[in-house]
């Protein structure tokens, strides 16, 4: 949060922020709804080959810099995308809404997390497909304060595409190498964050 007097803004929304502090930058999201979606479907996609590579045993394993297992960061990279659909229709969108698992059997394995992904994946086609704001000009409620849908869905986009970047770093940990990994183009125009890892 950046506070300035009486006045604060959640350091959630960049064009917020830049607006907070009167910055003469653009801001906001650079890719169109519709784009956003395709990048939100290759991001799933991507999930969907290179979680399945990783051993049934190393899913209790924790990741680096963070007590999440491996299981609960696979499952997050799909709820994340299910969790927006959630928030597009109207539910409030609160910090712990895209790390919630409402069937532990969906991280039993990687098959039943694949499984889970595909579900989701679906879900996203049909909720574009049956919109009427393909613009995604909504406003919706989150944690950080009203938002545009369009902001909402560039958040979903980039975050699962940053835990894809984690999951081929954490094959290579373990000696596999990722089944088509993402690439700077998959990457392009979204907010992505420098490091793969938080220090």
């Amino acid at each position: 949060m950046l506070s300035r007097g009486d006045d604060f803004v959640f350091a959630q929304n960049i064009a917020q922020v830049v607006a907070f502090l009167k910055l003469n930058e653009k801001a906001g999201p650079v890719l169109t709804p519709a784009q956003l979606v395709e990048r939100m479907e290759r991001f799933i996609d991507a999930a969907l080959r290179i979680v399945p590579q990783m051993p049934d045993a190393q899913l209790e394993t924790l990741t680096p810099n963070r007590p999440r297992s491996y299981a609960r960061l696979a499952h997050h990279m799909f709820r994340i995308c299910e969790a927006f659909t959630e928030v597009a229709d109207g539910k409030f969108f609160d910090q712990g809404l895209p790390g919630e698992v409402k069937n532990p059997e969906e991280m039993e394995s990687t098959a039943a997390l694949a499984d889970y992904g595909r579900r989701v994946k679906t879900t996203v086609e049909t909720w574009w497909a049956t919109t009427q704001d393909k613009g995604a000009q909504a406003i919706v409620d989150t944690y950080y304060g009203k938002q545009k849908l369009h902001e909402v869905m560039e958040r979903a986009a980039w975050h699962i595409a940053q835990h894809t970047r984690q999951w081929v770093m954490l094959l290579g940990m373990h000696g596999i190498a990722a089944d088509r990994p993402l690439g700077d183009a998959d990457f392009a125009d979204l907010p992505m964050p420098k490091q793969v890892w938080d220090g």
